[in-house]
């Protein structure tokens, strides 16, 4: 994305920072369009998902089509804002597991969405400033804000890659500019194969990005689920609403489903659970699914 094309982007309806021009800008393909409806604009007609995310957990990023939306998700499925900000506590944790008591310095954070707190390099270079991180994502207002807010550590590198997690070659190939694959890599997917329908296409994005890694990288993964035991029984009416007035469509999926993305890789404590109760059992359980895995 250009300067020139950055500054000409919709204004969220509250100020945010300036671009930072001696920051990275995210690696791009210029044969790729740069939003998600594939018109190469960012829609303000129609919520999209990581700014509703963004709203969901107290941001200001994000338009009034988007709250419009989120409200009405909120009246159908109160816990929703719970959900998003367990499933952030969950990186938190997740992450500070893997830097502080594995000995990870390297994360590949797909579906970045719009920063908050707690960001993966901030909780990674707060253990260990040399930790490199990409992110990745195809939102242009993401990107745009990931330029100007995710700034790295002066040891350590944070990188930005424009591309549709579904486009793993791309990813990989970008990733490997500032990650040594060689090493072993914490490989990220939260909440972001819910929006790739098809169960076999989202294995076989797991599937291509670990085959990547060498043995001692991980996987940590999180996924809404509609299994009653963590409270998923009232989650498709959302969900069928979001898919009727939202983008990208939404899957929910089982646990078992959830397990098939895991297959060859070992679990770490407590497995496959609630993404409130990884390693905080103590917590109410929330309906989406956390679990890291480690390459043998």
């Amino acid at each position: 994305m250009s300067a020139e094309h950055a500054a000409d982007l919709p204004k969220p309806e509250h100020p945010r920072p300036a671009q930072n021009p001696e920051h990275p800008r995210p690696a791009q393909d210029p044969e790729r369009t740069e939003s998600p409806d594939g018109t190469g604009r960012i829609r303000t007609d129609m919520a999209h998902n990581a700014r509703v995310w963004n709203y969901w957990l107290g941001g200001k990023d994000n338009y009034s089509v988007d709250r419009a939306v989120g409200e009405q998700v909120v009246e159908m499925f109160p816990g929703i804002g719970e959900v998003a900000r367990a499933d952030r506590a969950f990186l938190g944790r997740a992450v500070a597991h893997l830097v502080g008591e594995r000995g990870i310095r390297q994360l590949l954070d797909i579906g970045t969405g719009l920063p908050t707190g707690d960001n993966t390099h901030e909780v990674a270079q707060r253990i260990a400033p040399d930790a490199r991180i990409v992110y990745v994502d195809n939102d242009p207002i993401v990107l745009t804000h990931a330029s100007a807010l995710l700034t790295s550590s002066p040891e350590g590198t944070t990188a930005y890659v424009d591309a549709d997690a579904r486009d793993t070659e791309r990813i990989l190939r970008a990733a490997a500019e500032t990650l040594d694959l060689g090493q072993p890599v914490a490989v990220m997917l939260l909440g972001i194969l819910n929006f790739i329908p098809d169960t076999d296409v989202a294995r076989g994005i797991v599937r291509t990005l670990m085959d990547a890694v060498p043995s001692g990288s991980y996987l940590v993964l999180t996924h809404p689920t509609l299994d009653a035991d963590v409270g998923g029984a009232d989650n498709q009416p959302a969900m069928d609403f979001w898919n009727a007035n939202a983008t990208p469509p939404i899957t929910g999926r089982t646990r078992a489903e959830f397990l098939s993305f895991m297959e060859g890789l070992d679990l770490l404590e407590p497995g496959v659970d609630s993404c409130a109760r990884w390693r905080f059992p103590e917590a109410e359980p929330v309906p989406q699914l956390g679990a890291v895995g480690r390459k043998p």
